[in-house]
């Protein structure tokens, strides 16, 4: 078990310094209109790319989770047992957390850093309303998390089934977690992903810290929905 959690501890640690560090150092690099920029599609490559790579070296450890939706999902869809869902959460968000601080430290390592805490994504938060990239309202943000988080489950528990291919699950996961940044970004900056919300709020100031309850219900109960939606399709 010290193993299971440790890989969980150091896949979501990568996830959120690779794909929050995109947002912060790499988004928008020299400024707006510049060519060095990632943009939102870099950002969203970099969320897909952390999971591909981090499932591909840490999976076969603890199965690679990397989120407290995912470990809850995947105990709805009959795949993961009650007894170590709270462990992993512990472990996901303290990798997570420590991204946030290391991520930070790096940020500020630059006298051009400034964090507007009350801005839209300040340190790549996630938020609705005014903390919302595209200004969008609680029950728009609530959806969109509820259904990209549970369309994330129904694909991986699908492509981790027995009847599903061998070898290509992490592939299919980092593109699909690509998609949903694609399509969420300008609506809350994509969570999906508790403990990747929690690893930056804590940093990012009261305002996303005060939103930040939004991004544990959502996608909690998106990742329920998605493990017994996938468990009754898949019913034999």
């Amino acid at each position: 078990m010290m193993k299971r959690l440790g890989a969980e501890f150091v896949g979501t640690f990568w996830l959120v310094l690779g794909g929050c560090g995109s947002a912060v150092l790499a988004a928008n690099f020299g400024g707006e209109g510049n060519p060095l920029g990632i943009g939102l599609l870099g950002v969203a490559l970099a969320f897909g790319l952390t999971v591909l790579t981090g499932a591909y070296a840490l999976g076969h450890i603890s199965g690679g989770h990397f989120n407290p939706a995912v470990s809850l999902g995947l105990w709805a869809g009959g795949r993961f047992a009650a007894r170590d869902l709270l462990p992993y959460v512990v472990a996901q968000v303290a990798g997570a957390i420590l991204a946030g601080f290391i991520l930070l430290q790096i940020a500020s390592g630059t006298a051009s850093f400034a964090m507007d805490a009350k801005a839209a994504g300040a340190f790549a938060s996630n938020g609705y309303g005014a903390l919302s990239p595209g200004g969008y309202g609680v029950t728009a943000a609530f959806l969109c998390e509820v259904v990209m988080t549970a369309m994330f489950l129904v694909v991986i528990l699908g492509v981790t089934g027995p009847r599903a291919p061998a070898g290509f699950a992490p592939l299919a996961i980092g593109l699909a977690l690509t998609l949903i940044h694609l399509i969420s970004i300008p609506v809350t900056n994509t969570s999906v992903n508790p403990a990747r919300s929690t690893g930056v709020a804590l940093f990012a100031g009261p305002a996303a810290i005060s939103q930040l309850w939004l991004f544990w219900l959502a996608p909690l109960l998106g990742g329920l929905l998605g493990g017994f939606l996938h468990r009754m399709l898949d019913r034999e």
